[in-house]
C-alpha cells in the first residue's frame, strides 16, 4: 500500500474498516501542519481579543492571572490526551477515546457535546470575523447584511476544507506567522516602549470586589471566560488517521500548540494591560474596545487598520481549523454507523479524500445560526460552544479516570509513565471545575434565560441528544460494536 494512503486506523484490520468506511483516507499531515492545525484552533488572536475586555471589566486588570491558571489547567488535560490518542489515534478524536475507554453510548454523547460546540463556535467566529471585515472595509450594513458577509466567510472557509489538506496547510501556515508575528510584536512594543502602568497594576482588581470576594467572585468569572481561550488544542487528534506516525507526532503537537499559545496570549495580554490609556474608561464601559485602543494610542491610528486585519485572519483561520475538526468527528460518527444519514455522511471526496458532505452539513448548521444572530436566541445558543468544549473534554478525562482506577490501563506509545495516575485525576479535577464554573449562571446579560442559557442549552440538547442516541442503538439496527472498537483488543499500543 502506498505510504500517503490508509484504509484503516493504525492499528486495525484492513478488512474491518475498509468495509465500514468504503473509502481511503490519506497521512498529508506531518508534526508541522498538526502543530499549525491546533495552533490556529486555539488561536492567540481569538483567544486575546475574545475575551480581554470582558475579562477586564469583570475582574479589573487582575483578570490576568486567570491566563496562567487556566494555561496549566488545560496544559494537564492535553497531557491526558497525549496517552489517548497515542493509543487510539482515531478519526474523532475525543469520541474515539471516550468510546474506546468506556463504551459506545458514552463515545456517543461525547462526540454530541463536541459536535454541537464545535458548529457553534463556527457560527460564532464567522460573525466575528466579518464584523472585523466591515469593519476594515469602511462600511455601514444592516444586521442581515452581516449575516450575509459572515456567510461569506465561513463558505470561503469551508472551500478551503473541501478542496483538501495541501491548501488548507498553506492557509494555516500564512495565519500561523502572521498570529505568531503580530502577538509577540505587540507584546514586546507595548511591554518595553509603551508601557503606561506598573507591573503592580495586575494586582489591582480595579474595585470589582476586594480579598476573599474578589477571588471566589470576579475572578472565577474571569477564569470562565478565560476557558474560551485555550480550547480547541484536540484538533490535530480529530485528523489523527490523516497523520503520519500520528502516535508520536500528535502528542507533541497537542501540548506544543497549546503552549505557544498559552505564553503569547499571556504575553500580548500583560503589554496590552500594562499599556491602556485609562483603565477606569474601559471599567465603566466607555470604551469598549480596550485592545484596539491602546494600539491605536500607542501605535499610531494605522495600526487599527492592521489589527482589523490581522483579527480577519485569525478568526478565520481559527473557523477553517475548527471546521476541519468538527467534519472529522461527524464522518467518525458515520463510519460508525451512530449518527443519522451515516452513509451520506461517511462518504469521502476529491484526490485528497475528504469529507465533504460531512463539511457541508456544519456549513447549513452553522450558517443557518447566523440569521438569527440579532435576537436573543443567538446569545442562547452560543452560551454552549464554551461549555461544549468542556464537556466533551470532561467526559474522556474521567474515562481514563475510571480505567485507572480499575487498573486496566495499558499505554501506548507514548506514556507519561507513573506519573500518567496523578496527572489524570488532577485533570479531572481541573475539567470538572472549569465545567461548573463555565455553567454557574452569573448575573451578567440582564436576562435570566442568558445567565441560565448554558443551562437551558444543555439541558435541550441532552434531551434531544438521548431521543436521537435511543434512535441509534435500537436493537437490530447494528449501530454497535463498530469496526474499530470490536478490533481494541488488537490494538494495545503498537502500530
Amino acid at each position: 500500500m502506498p505510504e500517503n494512503t490508509t484504509t484503516a486506523p493504525p492499528g486495525l484490520p484492513v478488512d474491518e474498516t475498509a468495509t465500514a468506511a468504503g473509502q481511503e483516507l490519506k497521512q498529508q499531515y506531518t508534526l508541522r501542519s498538526a502543530f499549525a492545525l491546533s495552533f490556529s484552533d486555539v488561536s492567540p488572536i481569538v483567544g486575546l481579543y475574545g475575551v480581554f475586555a470582558l475579562g477586564i471589566v469583570t475582574a479589573g486588570p487582575a483578570f490576568w492571572w486567570a491566563f496562567p491558571v487556566v494555561l496549566v489547567g488545560q496544559l494537564l488535560v492535553s497531557g491526558v490526551f497525549g496517552e489517548l490518542v497515542s493509543r487510539w489515534p482515531l478519526q474523532g478524536s475525543v469520541y474515539q477515546w471516550a468510546r474506546h475507554l468506556i463504551g459506545p453510548r458514552y463515545g456517543w454523547f461525547t462526540n454530541w457535546a463536541y459536535m454541537w460546540g464545535l458548529t457553534l463556535a463556527l457560527s460564532a467566529l464567522s460573525y466575528a470575523a466579518s464584523g472585523f471585515l466591515i469593519e476594515a472595509i469602511g462600511i455601514a450594513v444592516s444586521g442581515p447584511t452581516q449575516a450575509l458577509i459572515a456567510l461569506g466567510v465561513l463558505l470561503f472557509g469551508s472551500a478551503a476544507n473541501m478542496i483538501g489538506g495541501r491548501v488548507l496547510k498553506v492557509l494555516l501556515y500564512g495565519s500561523l506567522t502572521a498570529e505568531l508575528v503580530a502577538t509577540l510584536g505587540i507584546g514586546i512594543v507595548l511591554l518595553f516602549v509603551h508601557r503606561e502602568h506598573a507591573l503592580s497594576a495586575i494586582l489591582s482588581g480595579g474595585g470589582t470586589a476586594h480579598g476573599a470576594q474578589w477571588l471566589f467572585g470576579p475572578f472565577l468569572a474571569a477564569v470562565a471566560m478565560v476557558g474560551w481561550s485555550f480550547v480547541g488544542f484536540e484538533s490535530a487528534g480529530s485528523i489523527a488517521e490523516e497523520v503520519k506516525e500520528s502516535r508520536r507526532v500528535l502528542p507533541k503537537a497537542m501540548p506544543l500548540a497549546l503552549t505557544a499559545v498559552g505564553l503569547l496570549v499571556a504575553f500580548a495580554g500583560l503589554g496590552i494591560l500594562l499599556a491602556v490609556p485609562d483603565v477606569a474608561a474601559v471599567l465603566s464601559g466607555k470604551d469598549a474596545d480596550p485592545v484596539a485602543t491602546t494600539l491605536q494610542t500607542r501605535l499610531g491610528s494605522s495600526t487599527g487598520s492592521a489589527l482589523l486585519i490581522a483579527l480577519v485572519v485569525g478568526f478565520t483561520a481559527s473557523l477553517m481549523a475548527v471546521q476541519a475538526a468538527v467534519s472529522r468527528a461527524i464522518w467518525a460518527g458515520a463510519r460508525d454507523r451512530v449518527i443519522p444519514g451515516a452513509r451520506l455522511l461517511g462518504t469521502l471526496s476529491g484526490t485528497e479524500r475528504v469529507p465533504r458532505n460531512a463539511i457541508a452539513l456544519t456549513v447549513v448548521i452553522a450558517g443557518s445560526l447566523l440569521f438569527i444572530s440579532a435576537s436573543k436566541v443567538y446569545a442562547l445558543l452560543l452560551s454552549f460552544a464554551n461549555a461544549g468544549f468542556y464537556i466533551s473534554y470532561a467526559l474522556p478525562v474521567l474515562g481514563a479516570v475510571c480505567v485507572r482506577l480499575r487498573g486496566t490501563w495499558q499505554p501506548g506509545e507514548v506514556s507519561m509513565g507513573r506519573w500518567g495516575t496523578p496527572v489524570t485525576l488532577a485533570a479531572a479535577v481541573w475539567v470538572t471545575f472549569e465545567l461548573v464554573n463555565i455553567a454557574w449562571p452569573r448575573a451578567l446579560n440582564g436576562v435570566w434565560y442568558l445567565d441560565w442559557g448554558l443551562l437551558i442549552m444543555t439541558g435541550v440538547l441532552g434531551v434531544i441528544g438521548v431521543l436521537v442516541s435511543w434512535w441509534v442503538f435500537r436493537p437490530g439496527r447494528g449501530a454497535s460494536p463498530a469496526p474499530a472498537l470490536r478490533s481494541v483488543a488488537l490494538d494495545e499500543g503498537g502500530a
